[in-house]
Formats: C-alpha cells, structure tokens, sequence
C-alpha cells in the first residue's frame, strides 16, 4: 500500500494545449500543468487569463476544457495506477488478507451505519426526565423536595454559624485575658503563639464543617437524582399521580412566615421596579422589554425561606425554563482572580452554598474548570505571540506583561460563565472583569467593561438567554465620588451603549424578543431612581405607557 501511495504522489509534467481564435489569428496556448494537480481549478484558471492577457470572451472556453483536461489526465492516472495495482496483487506483490482488513477498516470508519452509536449520558438523560416531570403535574412534588433540602442545608449552616461565632467569641475573650497581662507575666511571643492556635482552631472548624456540608450536598444531589429517576419510573406506569405527590409534604414549621421585626426589616428596603416596552430596528422592529430595579444583585440568586406566594412562583419559573430557550443571566462584576475568596465572589459563593445544586457540578468545580481553560488560552496566545511578533500599541505592552506575570488571570473586559440550579431567578451568571477605572467618571464606549457588557449580550443572543439583568452603573456598591451628576453620565452611558447593542441583536439571532433588566444598589435614593427612569424612556424612545411597582 506504501509504494502505491508513492507513486500516485510522484509529480509529473503534462502539457495543456488551448487553441483559440482572436479576431484573424489562430491563437495557441501550451501550459505545462504538474500531475496530480495540487491547484485549484479557478485559482489556477484565473492566472492564466492574468499572465497571458487572454481575450475575456475566451474565459468561459478556456475554463471548460481546463478543467476537463485535468479530469481526464487525473482519470487516466488513476486507471494507470490500478493496473499496476491489479498487476501486483496477481503476482503476489501485496498481501491480500493484509489488503482486505485495511479495506473493511476504512470502510467501516468512513460508514455511517458501522458508526457506534452514541453512548447515553446521564447528565442528558436526567435533564429529559427532569424537564418532563417539571412540566407535569408531579412539579409540586420537585418543588417540595428540593425545598426540604434547601431548609435541611440552611439548619445545617446555622448550626455552623453559630458554632463558629462561639469560637470567635471564646477566642476573643482569651485574647483579652492575654493581652491584659501583657508585659506582666506574657511576653510578645505569649500573645503570637495564642493569635497561632486561634487561628488554627477556626481552621480545623471550617474545614470540618465544610467537608461535612460537601458530604451531605453530595448525598442530596444523589438522592434527588435517583428520586426523580423512580418518580419518572412509576409516573409511566400509572397515570394517576396523586398518591405520589402525598409521598412528599412541607412540613408546616419549614414554611413560617417571618417573624414581625423580620417581616418590617424587610419592609423596609422596598424593591422599586420601573418596567417599559419598546421597539426596535430599522425596517423590521422586534419587541422589548425593559426594567429599572432598585436591588440587591444577590436578591436574584437568594431563596427564601417563608412561603410567599412570589418567591414560590419564581421559584416554579425558574424551575420551568431551566432546559428551555428562555433562560435567565445575570452580569456579576468581579476581579481579575478566577476564585470565590474574596468580596462580591465570595458573597454568591455563600448564597450558591445555601442549595444544593442538583443538576450542575458546584461553584468550585466549575471555576477550577475555568482556570484550566484559562491556562491553555494564555500558553496558546502566548505562543502564537512569540511565533508572530505584535507591534505594541496604546499600552498593550503593560497589558501582555500583565497576562506574562499572572497568567491565571483574565483581562478587563473578559469574562467567564457559571451555570446553577439552585439560585432564585437566574439560570446564568456571567462572570465579568472589571477594575478601578468604573469608578472614575470618564470611561468611554469604548472600556474594557462596556465592551464586556456587548460580548456579554452577543453571548445570550446565541445561547438562549432571553433574560439578562445588566448592573447600571457598572458598580455594586456606591461610594462617595459617585455624585448625582457621575450617576446621570454613567446611566447615560450604559443606556446609550446597551441600545446600540440590541440594536445589533437583529442580525445576530434574527430579532427575538429579551427583556434586560437594569439594576442598581439599593443605596440609591429614590429621587435619583425616579430621575434614572424619566431618562430611560428618553433615551430608547419609549412609546408605550410605563408601569410601576414597588415590590415588599
């Protein structure tokens, strides 16, 4: 098989004959062509027609018999090769059961009915199930469940918690005692080695602790698993599922309502929301739907545990759309550390703890997933840099240093993506990089985070995300330079941006209809907000009446 492959590889020469007539003269033109012909037809059709300065009304001619000269050249060549092959084989040259198995091979790896079919994933197997007993009369029945593992997970932290400030509290009075005979009977080293086995100490607790919550999430999510299987199971062999959703009740002291001084605490901070429609697009306009929210961003991803009527729907809501193509994101801006230790991170990692993810790999498996891809895309860039050296422009050499010193790290402007189950309202959290420089007043269109926020949009327009709940300010929390006047221009901004990104969206998913939600901090005043929500509509010319609601 080598050598026939050798030699249908072996070049040869062949010369192309053209005869044509221009005006009086007989033209002809000789080429020679190398066989087998390695060019493409038209590439090597349109340099001939270049170099030799033929008449255009000769192109179509000289197209035609080009290329059926070089089939029937191939064709013979290939006849020729398989007569030598037929000659070798009858006088032994080549294996025939050899020849015969590397025949059936190929065959059966180029066939589509040899192809091994696809082996079953669990993942999808379960998401089906899932979705069809969501979808089915048996969802109260999910709902009840997962909602006794949610309190059973909550009791669990609390006992953590509260074992912990113990600790803390203990700790602290040790400490006082020490430092109060400081320079008595304790020296410097005393109180170091005490601070020593304090922290020691909170270290083994939380450690403990955080195996055992792994433990029982894991014990959970494998249960739960195997629950649906069975329930799907027996819902298949009898209609009648009445008696099965008796099997699982909330026990009535897990669905309390608040006590007063929660009840007013919350009543406190009412969630003012600010909701439009709107129209868009040159000639063919697509529908939208726009909402202002005076919020906390971890309001949306935060169960509850009294039985409000809203909390349970969007609860259901959310359960419903999980494997849909309406699903819900939310922008959370972070920092250039792929981790869950610190700040805004560490808070969604403490709320994405209090339920157990049932369809999802956790918050950590997913990140460290990301770093992986996140190493492999610098070793790569970082190659192809050192293979085709970049001029450096406008700071891109501080910028390549950056990636150089910390490749674990991402950029402004980028971003990654988690996926959760078992948060309140959002099925997707994109993850987004941002520094200090959103909090100066004069940041551009042209930022690293406002472009983050298109590539962010881009990203829900071929993924399904139909909901995406976008930080206005491009900030969590206010602090004293953001003024009324750096709000007005930053609102400004981000609504000005945002429509000429889903303006955009018509030619990148064809125009469907999505609604954004444009949140701030609850710190906001209200005056302020109400003056964010006379601007909105100025901005995106809103023609239709706008609604507003305070939600308790």
């Amino acid at each position: 098989m080598k050598k026939n492959k050798s030699k249908v590889n072996s070049a040869a020469e062949k010369e192309f004959v053209f005869e044509f007539r221009a005006g009086k003269h007989n033209c002809v033109l000789k080429v020679p062509l190398q066989f087998p012909a390695q060019d493409n037809i038209c590439d090597l059709h349109g340099r001939l027609m270049l170099l030799h300065k033929i008449p255009c009304y000769i192109e179509n001619e000289l197209k035609t018999s080009l290329s059926n000269f070089v089939e029937s050249e191939a064709i013979l060549d290939y006849d020729r090769e398989a007569e030598l092959a037929l000659q070798r084989l009858t006088l032994g040259d080549v294996d025939v059961n050899q020849l015969t198995s590397a025949w059936t091979r190929s065959y059966a790896e180029t066939t589509l009915e040899h192809a091994r079919p696809e082996e079953p994933s669990w993942d999808e197997d379960f998401a089906d199930v899932y979705h069809e007993l969501i979808h089915s009369p048996a969802s109260d029945t999910l709902l009840n469940l997962e909602h006794n593992y949610f309190v059973s997970i909550s009791e669990l932290i609390s006992e953590r918690d509260m074992e912990l400030k113990k600790l803390q509290e203990r700790q602290a009075a040790e400490m006082d005692k020490v430092m109060h005979e400081l320079g008595n009977t304790l020296s410097d080293h005393d109180v170091n080695a005490v601070a020593s086995q304090h922290f020691d100490a909170q270290q083994v607790l939380e450690t403990k602790w955080a195996s055992e919550l792994k433990q029982v999430t894991g014990i959970q999510k494998h249960e739960y698993q195997q629950w649906v299987i069975s329930l799907h199971q027996d819902l298949q062999k009898s209609n009648n599922s009445s008696q099965i959703n008796e099997e699982i009740k909330v026990q009535p002291s897990q669905l309390s309502e608040l006590d007063d001084s929660g009840a007013r605490m919350f009543e406190e901070q009412p969630q003012l929301e600010e909701s439009f429609t709107i129209h868009l697009g040159a000639q063919l306009k697509t529908m939208h739907n726009l909402r202002l929210v005076r919020a906390d961003v971890l309001d949306f991803c935060k169960h509850r545990r009294h039985s409000s009527g809203g909390a349970k729907l969007r609860r259901l809501q959310t359960a419903l759309s999980l494997y849909s193509s309406s699903l819900c994101g939310l922008v959370l801006l972070v920092d250039n550390r792929v981790n869950s230790y610190s700040g805004i991170k560490r808070d969604f990692a403490t709320v994405d703890k209090e339920c157990t993810d049932f369809h999802f790999p956790c918050l950590e498996a997913q990140l460290d997933e990301v770093q992986q891809v996140l190493l492999y895309a610098r070793a790569q860039r970082t190659s192809k840099q050192k293979e085709q050296p970049e001029i450096p422009r406008n700071g891109g050499d501080d910028k390549s240093k950056n990636v150089e010193r910390n490749p674990s790290n991402i950029l402004p402007g980028e971003f990654y993506i988690s996926r959760h189950s078992n948060l309140s309202e959002v099925h997707v959290v994109f993850h987004l990089c941002v520094d200090d420089n959103v909090r100066s007043g004069n940041i551009t269109a042209r930022d690293p985070a406002i472009m983050g926020l298109r590539n962010i949009l881009k990203v829900c327009c071929t993924h399904d995300v139909t909901t995406i709940t976008v930080p206005l300010l491009l900030v969590h929390d206010m602090s004293e330079e953001m003024t009324i006047p750096w709000c007005l221009k930053r609102a400004e901004l981000v609504f000005k941006c945002v429509k000429g990104f889903m303006m955009e969206m018509a030619s990148w998913d064809g125009g469907i209809s999505r609604t954004v939600q444009f949140l701030v901090p609850k710190s906001i005043s209200e005056e302020m907000f109400y003056q964010l929500s006379n601007m909105l509509p100025q901005i995106f010319r809103v023609s239709s009446t706008l609604t507003l609601t305070s939600k308790h």
